[in-house]
């Protein structure tokens, strides 16, 4: 019997305005990436909270990919400045409840660069692939504390 690969869940938040868009320029141009990513719509990626990641981690999720406007080019003017400060720091809960902060990555896509989104899904994928299914976040003796 042939060994099944890994076949990763990853779940994308992506800015309605730039990344979304340069998501669906990547569809209609017809470029290939693997079809392990489930989108999430967001009107900014400021509005992804720390929760909506460690919900999805806990849901399941094996990669969480947040991607928005390029700094300085945001719609809402600072929500990917806020989006920054917020990845940094569920990076470092995902660290410190003891899973791999590499399951979580953040970009800048605009619109335009649907070549860019695809390579970013493929490489993402591979990523995720090459650390192996997420353990459960529930079984994290550090967050059995209580956090």
């Amino acid at each position: 019997m042939a060994e099944e690969r890994f076949e990763p869940k990853i779940l994308a938040f992506l800015c309605n305005w730039c990344s979304y868009a340069g998501a669906d320029l990547a569809g209609v141009s017809r470029l290939q990436y693997p079809p392990n990513i489930r989108v999430v719509r967001v009107m900014c990626s400021g509005t992804v909270s720390p929760h909506h990641v460690i919900h999805a981690l806990q849901r399941g999720a094996d990669g969480v990919l947040v991607a928005g406007c390029h700094i300085g080019d945001c719609h809402y003017l600072k929500g990917n400045y806020m989006t920054l400060k917020r990845v940094t720091f569920v990076k470092e809960l995902i660290r410190f409840a003891g899973y791999n902060p590499e399951r979580l990555r953040l970009e800048w896509i605009s619109s335009a660069e649907g070549v860019k989104f695809a390579e970013v899904v493929r490489d993402f994928t591979e990523k995720i692939r090459s650390l192996g299914p997420a353990p459960p976040l529930e079984a994290s003796p550090r967050l059995a504390v209580g956090l």
